[in-house]
């Protein structure tokens, strides 16, 4: 992206003076942690993160970064990834607990954050699963839209994705308005908010998840468009 920008102006996340130097995975990273931790409030009743189990699905720029606020949040890790050195990274680095990639999503854990490929959530990975809440970095988590009644009926408690991995899209337009870090943290941290508002809506109104964060922004976009 930074050889792009030498040829148009129109590229994002490549603002030298930036925090980071322009790369958005960090905010993208502690807007899953904030999510995750809002996922954990509403379905455990609890605010603190010592002793839950996350297994984490890749620890790449994203996924790493997130494994960081978790460890230091006092969370047990597990993870995998495709690319050994990085599950090996989190081992040495974060005292994180590897596992092979067919083996995530079977193993004890509270959470499951999916932090690499799409649609890894379906009936197949679904019925392995232990954990009771999903809430990942990764895009297009579910392999179809009809596998978010699957996770209601299972009783997995799943925030969007579009939701919480919005992090790195607002640092992005933070980057190219100039605003503060200051504002750009308390920005992100909405996204614990947002999430909130949208299990709440959810669990009240009997839909899942991801209808209920569908039906918002088409209400946001209607409203910008008036």
């Amino acid at each position: 992206m930074t050889t792009i920008g030498e040829c148009t102006q129109y590229v994002s996340g490549v603002v030298e003076g930036a925090e980071h130097g322009g790369d958005p995975s960090p905010s993208t990273a502690y807007g899953v942690f904030v999510g995750l931790q809002a996922a954990v409030a509403h379905k455990f009743n609890r605010t603190d993160l010592s002793g839950l189990k996350v297994a984490v699905q890749g620890v790449g720029n994203v996924g790493f970064h997130l494994c960081r606020y978790l460890k230091n949040a006092g969370a047990e890790l597990i993870v995998t990834d495709t690319f050994p050195e990085n599950a090996h990274r989190a081992v040495i680095e974060l005292g994180a607990t590897a596992v092979a990639p067919d083996k995530i999503y079977a193993v004890d854990a509270d959470v499951f954050a999916p932090c690499a490929m799409g649609k890894s959530i379906n009936a197949q990975s679904l019925a392995q699963l232990k954990a009771s809440i999903i809430a990942g970095a990764a895009n297009n988590q579910l392999d179809r839209p009809e596998v978010a009644q699957l996770l209601l009926e299972n009783d997995v408690l799943y925030a969007p994705d579009y939701v919480i991995n919005a992090g790195g899209i607002i640092d992005i337009a933070y980057q190219r308005s100039g605003e503060s870090a200051a504002l750009l943290k308390t920005h992100i941290e909405s996204i614990g908010s947002s999430l909130t508002n949208i299990f709440q809506r959810a669990e009240h109104s009997g839909h899942s998840t991801p209808v209920v964060a569908d039906q918002i922004a088409e209400q946001l976009f209607q409203n910008s468009n008036q």
